[in-house]
């Protein structure tokens, strides 16, 4: 009695595996750009909540930005990048960016991000 075999092939298993390595990279790759922009939320929805922001001028706000990213260890962008307005009486401060990830050669991803006091409250 003949028995069939069973299982994959190693071409099969090889492109599994390139599969798995190139999503393994991606991954890899786009954490730190969400990680940061992650900081940046949070360094906006303090600000959001603290009680002074109505009463300080765009140049404290881009200061107390700055101050608050070292401590975030925030690179990407800075307190001169802000959008700072009003709306309704209150500050708005929003934070529009977007980063370039390199993939591989000539492969690359553009992620856009956008952070603002008014999401945070």
């Amino acid at each position: 009695m003949k028995k069939n075999q069973q299982g994959m092939t190693f071409i099969g298993v090889m492109f599994v595996g390139m599969v798995i390595v190139f999503g393994a990279i991606l991954i890899m790759k786009l954490i730190p750009p969400y990680l940061e922009f992650w900081s940046v939320q949070k360094i906006i929805g303090v600000m959001a909540k603290d009680s002074g922001l109505p009463e300080m001028t765009p140049a404290q706000i881009r200061d107390s930005f700055d101050r608050r990213a070292v401590i975030d260890n925030v690179r990407v962008i800075e307190g001169k990048d802000l959008d700072i307005g009003k709306d309704r009486g209150q500050s708005v401060v929003a934070a529009d960016y977007s980063v370039t990830v390199p993939i591989a050669g000539n492969l690359s991803a553009l992620i856009e991000f956008r952070a603002s006091t008014q999401d945070a409250k």
